[in-house]
């Protein structure tokens, strides 16, 4: 089966977030089940260095722009890659999203539309012999491809994050190639402007999104953003896949920036050296807990702060690694001047491994996340999460309350509800059970033995390109 991925996105070669991730894991968690997936992705400079050279199968015009465009067949990373080279449209420096003023790039919806429609090209023969059984799109700036499509191939939609729906004024219509007699309530209208998500959640034979709770939690107002009504509709539709994560990049075992080990006992001396790293004192008698993350309110990081007090009452510590907001950048860098707080701003992949391998427990406290994949990082590393209730953090932790616990099965903690009071109870509860070594070695063995990698749902997403292709 041929399988053509959408992404904007795709790790090792160009990142923002959890999607490139996943977009990077897919191709080879899917090559046993008898899936041949290329993945698109646009021609940044960051992908054009990395491919070197390629095999051009196209040259043409941009549908956009009507400048010089071409698609390049390459290799790169273990990913068969179709790249399309839109200078006018990708040669720039920087966030793939935003300009150096760190607002979005005001032809964002045509450039991205101009992506989608290579994406219907591929389908119709652009790459020569090479043509998809279907393709599976991901987040707002695939959505149209299904759109453009208009049911000739099967496709499905990933929901990564349903905050960012791709908004268009109304005046862009013509320019991204959209049919303005969809522009309507039951089409991709939104609120007066295009949304390119809304095209893709009406056209895609099928959606799902990263969790089964998140799933659910979409089609609830205080969730979904605008489209719960859209995805109630097609809830017949929407599934919830979990993630997984790259268990050959992230293996305590095998790690090469950090001492290896293989049992929770092994991380003794990397919490030794993250300790030493980032200048706190080595005599705490509460947890190490550690943040990778971006900084904004959604990652619950504004309530972080305010219920820090309880963390470091119970002997505990933090480190924190990330950027985002600049009044939470701020704020963090203020709250470092305690002792037991240390905080780098900035992203440093070495380090975000060293972190969660010295790491007695990771911060998740998010507002709402789709999936997460630091929680899962913790798992693999016996670093015990403390997550919000919601999306994935529910789905991939398991509790530690009273029942777990007597079973001997809890691997980390959830609030619930998800604010500064709930979280401040999580971290003293925390405290008390690092204090209880039994528990806490138990916790940190369970949670090492968790499958967090892609076999489960990488069979999943099989399962439903086989009905998609099947329909078809």
């Amino acid at each position: 089966m041929k399988v053509l991925s959408v992404t904007s996105e795709c790790a090792p070669l160009v990142k923002t977030g959890g999607l490139a991730d996943v977009a990077g894991a897919l191709p080879a968690a899917l090559a046993p089940l008898g899936i041949e997936m290329r993945t698109l992705l646009p021609g940044y400079p960051a992908v054009m260095k990395a491919i070197a050279s390629g095999t051009e199968v196209w040259t043409g015009a941009d549908p956009v722009t009507g400048t010089p465009a071409r698609l390049l067949a390459a290799q790169a990373a273990g990913l068969d890659l179709m790249v399309y080279d839109a200078p006018d449209h990708f040669a720039r420096d920087g966030n793939i999203y935003l300009g150096p003023d760190g607002r979005d790039w005001p032809d964002n919806p045509e450039r991205y539309a101009a992506f989608c429609r290579v994406a219907e090209g591929i389908c119709d023969g652009m790459a020569g012999d090479w043509r998809p059984d279907l393709i599976h799109c991901h987040d707002w700036q695939a959505a149209l491809a299904p759109y453009f499509l208009d049911g000739a191939t099967p496709s499905l939609l990933t929901i990564h994050n349903i905050a960012f729906h791709g908004l268009a004024p109304e005046g862009k219509i013509e320019a991204m190639g959209l049919d303005r007699a969809d522009f309507h309530r039951e089409g991709f209208e939104f609120w007066g402007r295009v949304s390119a998500l809304k095209a893709g959640l009406l056209y895609a034979s099928k959606l799902n999104t990263v969790s089964e709770t998140y799933a659910a939690e979409l089609m609830r107002p205080e969730f979904g953003m605008g489209m719960d009504g859209v995805l109630r509709g097609r809830a017949e539709d929407l599934t919830g896949i979990l993630n997984g994560i790259d268990t050959a990049a992230w293996d305590p075992e095998t790690d090469p920036a950090i001492t290896p080990y293989k049992s929770p006992k092994g991380k003794a001396k990397n919490k030794r050296a993250l300790q030493d790293a980032m200048g706190l004192p080595t005599d705490a008698e509460g947890p190490l807990c550690v943040v990778v993350s971006r900084l904004t309110e959604q990652k619950g990081l504004d309530m972080l702060a305010d219920a820090l007090p309880a963390l470091l009452e119970g002997g505990g510590q933090l480190a924190l690694l990330g950027s985002g907001d600049a009044h939470l950048e701020h704020r963090f860098h203020g709250l470092a001047k305690d002792r037991n707080v240390a905080v780098r701003i900035g992203y440093d992949e070495p380090l975000s491994h060293r972190m969660i391998a010295g790491g007695d427990a990771i911060l998740v406290p998010s507002r709402f996340e789709p999936c997460g994949l630091t929680q899962l990082y913790g798992l693999r590393y016996g670093t015990i999460p403390l997550v919000a209730l919601t999306g994935g953090l529910a789905d991939t932790v398991i509790p530690a309350s009273p029942a777990a616990l007597a079973r001997k099965v809890a691997t980390g903690l959830q609030f619930h509800p998800v604010n500064t009071d709930a979280l401040s109870l999580a971290l003293t509860r925390l405290c008390d059970l690092y204090a209880r070594e039994e528990i806490w070695n138990q916790m940190t063995r369970n949670a090492m033995s968790q499958p967090v990698g892609w076999d489960t749902s990488a069979a999943a997403y099989a399962a439903i390109y086989k009905d998609l292709v099947g329909a078809a």
